[in-house]
């Protein structure tokens, strides 16, 4: 009974033994795993990507919203009665001033002009013949032919000639009757949707037959603070003042054009003045109705010194960079920032021209901090970190082959801890099965 309870003892230290082992093996890997990464970071040069400060002039643009304008736009209705007898465009179609767009039948009003030609023909015939009944009587004199006479035939001469211009007017209006049976466009401009086919009949009152509207050029109606009005009117004493119109992206410049009005008063309810700029629109980018980006060129910043806007960094006392040091580490200095946008930021003091900065790589970054240097791109543009080099490259050495060497180092290391932590495994598992064997193994009866 003694023996079972001393054999039985035995098996329970070596399971103890065995469960320890092995919560130790994995309990430690992951801590030395961790520890020895931890070293290797701090060990290694912080990767980072930097750009160089440099000197460049800068244009000044307000930034605004609105929305393109047809510089003159028309509804094309008739002047006249009548039946369409023919379309002469298409719709969407360009058109010029004084091209054709339409006629209405003119029979009708043919007749009515060749009834005021014949009524001035006939006016004239009568008017002829009352001149020479005066010419008559006035040679026969006062002693053959009463006063009278004469007085009233000099009257109806009169009366003939303003018959004459009577007709001269009923003329003109029913030659003016004819020609508003040919309807004209009154401007250059495109077409719209027809709104009448041929075949139907048209009145002065209808709604019309197209809407022509002049996009060529065009015009752009937009707003802009009040707290800008005074740099706008500054600009605008200076010379033409470049308005860019631009894509909802704000990317893509769709056309160039200038500045043409500022009201003349300001929007009390949203504190904005309402300004117009025209566009040749040779491309046909901009359309009546488009709602548009617009930015205003009011001025251009002469040899300043400009940095990617990723390297201007924000903390409690204000904006700072990183300016890469000639032993490979990061000063900070803190910054005045005179202007900034999604690309570029210019910097009134606190970098100098040829000056490094770091504008991506900020996770492990300190002030004195070690770091291994990749040139990023000059616009400040989003660049891929994990492109960059970790390793800096010896000295003698190409930048290829510290790549290479880094990347086979890398390599190797991988492979070693690999190798070492399996070899940490045999050896746990070896010692637990020796502490088993060791424990099973049953006594000898004395």
């Amino acid at each position: 009974m003694r023996k079972l309870l001393k054999f039985t003892a035995a098996m329970l230290l070596a399971g103890s033994a065995v469960a320890v082992v092995v919560y130790a093996s994995i309990i430690d890997a992951p801590q030395r795993q961790a520890g020895r990464r931890a070293m290797f970071a701090l060990n290694t040069p912080v990767p980072v990507l930097a750009a160089q400060a440099r000197l460049s002039d800068v244009p000044v643009y307000f930034d605004g919203v609105g929305s393109a304008r047809a510089r003159s736009i028309a509804t094309v209705r008739p002047q006249v009665d009548g039946r369409i007898i023919s379309i002469n465009f298409k719709e969407g179609q360009d058109v010029q001033a004084g091209d054709v767009l339409a006629k209405i039948d003119p029979a009708t009003y043919q007749a009515q002009l060749d009834q005021a030609v014949a009524k001035k023909a006939l006016d004239e015939v009568q008017l002829a013949n009352a001149q020479r009944d005066l010419d008559r009587y006035t040679k026969l004199g006062g002693n053959i032919v009463a006063e009278k006479t004469i007085d009233a035939q000099r009257a109806t001469v009169g009366q003939l000639e303003a018959q004459i211009k009577q007709d001269d007017a009923a003329i003109a209006n029913a030659r003016a009757f004819l020609d508003y049976t040919t309807i004209r466009a009154p401007f250059s401009g495109r077409t719209g949707i027809r709104m009448v086919d041929v075949g139907n009949l048209v009145r002065a009152s209808d709604a019309g037959i197209v809407v022509i509207t002049e996009i060529r050029p065009i015009s752009v109606l937009f707003t802009l603070p009040q707290q800008q009005l005074s740099a706008v009117n500054a600009a605008i004493a200076k010379g033409p003042v470049i308005v860019e119109a631009l894509d909802t992206n704000n990317r893509i410049p769709l056309d160039h054009g200038t500045l043409e009005v500022v009201d003349n008063q300001v929007d009390p309810t949203t504190g904005t003045v309402r300004m117009k700029a025209d566009f040749p629109n040779a491309n046909m980018q901009l359309w009546p109705g488009q709602f548009v980006n617009v930015r205003v060129l009011v001025d251009t910043l002469k040899q300043v010194v400009v940095v990617p806007t990723p390297a201007v960094q924000r903390g409690p006392n204000g904006a700072f960079a990183y300016v890469v040091q000639p032993d490979d580490t990061v000063a900070l200095r803190s910054l005045t920032v005179k202007q900034q946008d999604e690309k570029h930021a210019v910097v009134a003091a606190g970098v100098n021209p040829g000056d490094r900065v770091v504008t991506t790589g900020f996770a492990r970054l300190k002030d004195g901090s070690q770091v291994a240097v990749t040139s990023g791109s000059d616009d400040g543009g989003p660049v891929n970190a994990a492109s960059a080099t970790v390793l800096a490259p010896a000295k003698g050495e190409t930048t290829g082959a510290s790549e290479r060497r880094g990347k086979r180092g890398d390599g190797e290391g991988r492979r070693r801890r690999g190798a070492g932590q399996t070899d940490g495994r045999d050896k746990d598992n070896a010692a637990a099965r020796k502490a088993a064997g060791g424990a099973t193994q049953p006594s000898s009866p004395q």
